[in-house]
């Protein structure tokens, strides 16, 4: 069984914190324990934001394959908005639920780590959810109009799941 650098592992941290507050406006304080609780609901309500964005171009997809008399599609799309207004939603509200965790609990740096991860994740799954939004866009009215739903579905699960690990390793510290 080998040692991890202790050195190593502070500057994975590091790097993940860095990549993270470059993408989040106002989030350089996330580390500091005073102001965990606050970064971490600004974190949250800017991941429920761009999730949101999505929704909205989602509805521009369905505009479109009305348009191009894609009605069989409609419900499927549909699914997909529900989904990730569901996304958003849980992340916005689950602040609510943090409120007192930040306070009355000290995470400890290798959870600390694990929170961190989690949230660059959520950012990156949320830039492909973006992605899979436009490709869903282009796609209207083709025959790969059903595959790329399907992977907007499947990263829309995967979000889930990630955010619900996240407030697992919370849970797990009070």
């Amino acid at each position: 069984m080998s040692v991890q650098d202790p050195l190593s592992s502070v500057e994975a941290m590091r790097n993940a914190v860095e990549k993270l507050a470059a993408r989040v406006p106002g989030f350089a304080g996330y580390k500091a324990r005073e102001t965990r609780r606050e970064a971490d609901k600004l974190l949250r309500a800017a991941l429920a934001r761009r999730i949101m964005e999505q929704v909205q171009r989602l509805s521009q997809v369905q505009r479109a394959l009305l348009r191009s008399g894609g009605l069989r599609w409609l419900d499927d799309v549909e699914a997909a908005v529900v989904r990730l207004q569901t996304l958003a939603d849980q992340i916005r509200t689950a602040a609510y639920g943090y409120a007192g965790i930040f306070d009355a609990v000290k995470i400890n740096e290798p959870q600390l780590a694990q929170l961190y991860a989690f949230d660059l994740q959520l950012w990156e799954t949320a830039d492909q959810l973006a992605q899979a939004v436009e490709r869903l866009q282009a796609a209207v009215g083709g025959d790969d109009f059903g595959p790329a739903l399907a992977d907007l579905m499947r990263l829309a699960r995967e979000a889930l799941t990630t955010f619900h690990r996240r407030e697992e390793v919370l849970l797990a510290a009070a």
